[in-house]
Order: structure tokens, then sequence, then C-alpha cells
């Protein structure tokens, strides 16, 4: 039997809800058709969302939503997404699919979806392509309340009003896809470009992200902060909020990463031993950022990680869909019990993508959607939300094989809300044990326990002719004198909730 020690009374760091954020990208069928349907569209809609994603997104409390991209970010002209849509420019989608892009999306219909979630708004600016003065207006056009050309130009367009721009990246992969810079080059592009980030709200401050590495380039996190950092001036952590890292699960070689759904039980681990390097790269990179930052002003921005296979045959390769089963819930679960447990570095971070692009956590064909197991997953995190990371630690044992690469056969992380409310994710991550585990909780005198569980075979996917294959249901813990007892099955995921 495991042992699971908790102190409930140990406050370890602060879990940001934007740890659980969202990454939407003009790629393939994410945004048109996934979340856009437009208004004359036969399919539920409100202002042109789609009614039926829009509360699944709403379920999950989705706390913050990056938008254009991604590679598109650095080749988007804002300007074109804006006014009469029948006027608005039409491109070539060139990273994506090659497809016409007719700008029906842009800054408006994001501001309202934002609004519709009842989320916060993540901008990623034009670097790669773009100019500081497009940048600047840019900023102007969304943020400025008062007379000038952008506020008036945003007053015709039909909103008076400023929104609120709550984060916004200078620049997107700028290592590659964002203008192939190395990062000294970038860094004092950062630094002018931020200049005209203009906060034009005191109660309403940008939090300005810089471009970060590509997994485990730690040259690229070193020249940048150095860059920023010169001098050793400590006015210059107002430059950042964050850094950016961005770090995908890919299971096999880039050419023929893997099926999504067509796996077996060595792909599992492989592509298990992978995701538990988000863990390596976080040690890496968040040791650099201590050197030029040891008070962890500067936080730490995942804002794309996830599973990343080859497409659903016969789709068009550009679009990046694929299917979703445990194997993602299991990824998604070791993950964010990754990021709570680093949660005094690691301030927000954005599964990619959404709807419908790797690993999706809704999927829609038509008028049909269904709820991935990745979204059971964050409806099962949901309550880790905006809480305090206690003290845990679980017994474990490394399991799969010595050519798959080894884990632990279990994940967890434990918080406390407001109220004293604690919350405890598990995950099983062997496709086969079920492992026994006594829970010793100190620090809170545990009168009430409930539990959920996702589990599954570990192809185990909802389809649009099944979509409630995968789902979470009740699961059962026992009170003992000193905590809690239960059994994980194989393959699953369990959320307890524990009330004094």
């Amino acid at each position: 039997m495991a042992k699971y020690y908790i102190n409930a009374g140990n406050k370890v760091s602060r879990i940001n809800k934007e740890i659980y954020g969202h990454f939407s990208e003009h790629l393939g069928r994410c945004i048109y058709e996934g979340l856009y349907v437009g208004e004359d569209s036969e399919i539920p809609n409100v202002n042109g969302m789609r009614t039926d994603v829009v509360e699944a997104l709403k379920e999950i409390k989705v706390p913050v939503l990056r938008w254009p991209g991604g590679c598109f970010a650095d080749e988007y002209h804002w300007k074109d997404g804006i006014g009469p849509k029948e006027t608005r420019k039409k491109m070539i989608n060139t990273h994506w699919g090659g497809v016409v892009e007719d700008n029906s999306f842009g800054t408006h219909e994001f501001m309202e979806l934002c609004r519709q979630l009842g989320c916060e708004t993540y901008i990623n600016g034009n670097v790669g392509s773009g100019t500081v003065q497009e940048m600047s207006e840019w900023v102007e056009y969304m943020t400025f309340e008062g007379v000038s050309p952008m506020a008036d130009l945003r007053a015709k367009n039909g909103h008076p009003e400023p929104w609120k721009v709550d984060f916004f990246g200078v620049g997107n992969e700028n290592w590659g896809c964002g203008g192939n810079m190395t990062p000294e080059y970038y860094a004092n592009l950062y630094r002018r470009y931020q200049t005209y980030v203009r906060q034009y709200s005191s109660d309403k401050p940008i939090c300005k992200i810089a471009c970060g590495a590509n997994s485990g380039d730690t040259d690229w996190t070193q020249g940048v902060l150095k860059t920023l950092f010169r001098n050793s001036d400590p006015n210059q952590h107002g430059f950042a909020n964050g850094l950016s890292l961005h770090y995908y699960t890919v299971p096999g070689p880039w050419e023929h990463k893997g099926s999504a759904t067509e796996f077996d039980e060595k792909d599992w681990y492989v592509t298990l031993s992978k995701a538990l390097e988000m863990e390596n790269l976080i040690n890496k990179h968040g040791a650099i950022m201590d050197q030029y930052d040891p008070e962890k002003k500067i936080g730490m921005i995942v804002d794309e990680w996830g599973n990343w296979f080859d497409v659903e045959p016969g789709t068009n390769p550009g679009f990046l869909y694929q299917q979703n089963t445990m194997r993602d819930a299991l990824v998604a679960c070791l993950t964010l019990n990754i990021f709570n447990k680093h949660s005094d570095r690691v301030k927000m971070a954005c599964i990619a993508q959404m709807v419908n692009v790797l690993q999706s956590v809704i999927l829609t064909d038509g008028p049909r959607m269904v709820k991935t197991p990745t979204w059971h997953v964050f409806n099962l995190f949901k309550d880790h939300q905006d809480t305090d990371l206690v003290e845990s630690f679980i017994e474990t044992e490394m399991i799969g094989g010595e050519d798959t690469g080894k884990v632990p056969n279990l994940t967890e992380s434990a918080s406390v809300d407001a109220d004293g409310r604690l919350t405890i994710t598990i995950g099983n991550l062997s496709v086969a044990d079920e492992y026994p585990v006594e829970a010793v909780i100190a620090g809170c005198d545990v009168k009430k326990a409930s539990a959920q569980i996702l589990r599954g075979a570990m192809n185990a996917m909802n389809t649009f002719d099944d979509p409630d294959a995968v789902r979470s249901e009740e699961f059962e813990v026992l009170l003992t004198d000193g905590g809690l007892s239960f059994t994980v099955p194989a393959c699953s995921v369990v959320k307890i909730t524990v009330e004094e």
C-alpha cells in the first residue's frame, strides 16, 4: 500500500488560475467551425460563437485564452480583421493548410468570445513581420479610453468602450517561425517593442510576455535574459512579466509521430515518459531565470503544451486534427500536477489547442460536439484554480520498460482554497495495475470526503457516435483515523475533495 502524506497546513505557493489556460490559433478548424460559426449559421450561436462549445468551456472555468497564434501571430496584421466583414482582406494561411483566411474572426470577435467565456484575454503580437507602430496602434485600439485615432476607429467599428487586455505576448517562437532570430537579436527587439505596449490604464495593467525557449534550448533563455537584464538594472524587471516556454509531447520522430488512437503499451509509456520531461524543462529554465530573477517576479509561461501525434487519416495534414484518448487524459493529469507543484515559478500555461487541433478539449463535426477525455481532466482539476499548493508526497515505484523510459506509477498534487477545502488530484499511469493508497492528512480535521474518477482502457475515446464513452463518475474513498483510504484503478484520474 502506497503511503500518501499531505500537510494541509503548510502552504507552499499560489496556484494561479491561469495555469489552466487555453490556446486558440487560426489553424485548421479551431476558430472556424470550432469556436466561431458566424451569426447566420444554423448551428445555435450567440454573436457567431457556437453555444454548445461556449457552455462546455464555461463548465471547466477557462481562465484565460491566447490568440491569434502561434505561428499565425507573426504574419497576422490586425487591421485586416476589423470593420465590416465584407470589406475585410482575405489571405492565404501559408502556415496551416494553405486555405483562405477571410479575417471574419478578428479583434472584436475574440473579445466577444472572451466576454461570453468570462475569461481573461491573452493577445499575441506580431514581431516577425510587423512593425512597432502596428503593435502600438493595436494596443491603443484595444485599451485606450479617450480621444485618439485608434480609439475613434474602435468606436466607429461599434465598440466605444475600451477592452481589457490582461496579457500581451511580444512575438511568438521568434527562434523559428516568428523570424528565425538569435536570442540577443530578439531580446533587443523585445526591449524596443515592449516600450510601446502602453499602459493606458493604471487599474488595468497589461502583463507583458517575452518569447522564451523551444523545449530544452537553454541558450535561448540565457541569451534573452542576459540582454534584458543588461547592467543588472532592477528597473528592467518591468520589461517583462513573463517568459514563455513551448514543449510538445511527441512520442515518435517528427516525420512519423504515431497515431493518436492506434498505439500499444510501449507507445503509452514512451509518451508518458516524454510528457514527464516537462518537469526537467521547468527546472532547467527555472534555474537560469533564478540567476536573473531570484525573487520570481517574472513568471514562466508555458503557453503551448500537449500531445502532438499524426493527423487523423483523411484529414488535411495542415489542420493538425487528432483524436483524444485516455493516454491524452493521463498526459494532461501528469502535466497539470507538475505545473501545480512548480507554481512558484509557473504562472500561466495554455494547452494547445482548445478545439479540433492537437490535444483539444473539444471536437466538433458540423452541429455535433464531443468533450474529450482531456476536457474531463480539466473539469476534475478546476478546483485547483486560485488556491494554495500544500505540501504533499506520495510513495511511488517506477514503471515502464528500459526501452520506453520509466515513469512513476502515481502522480499527485494537493491544494487548499479560501474556505479550507482540500482538493487532491491523483493519476495512475499504469496500464494494468491498480494501487491501494493510504493518505495521512495533517493540518486538516477530515470530516467529509467525496471523489470522482475518470477511467477507461488506454485507447478509450469519445466519438461523435458515442460521446460519453469516457466520462467521470463517483468514486468511493473511506475515512480513516488519520485521513483516507482508497484504491486507484489502472489508467485513471481521481479527484478527491476533503472538507473539515
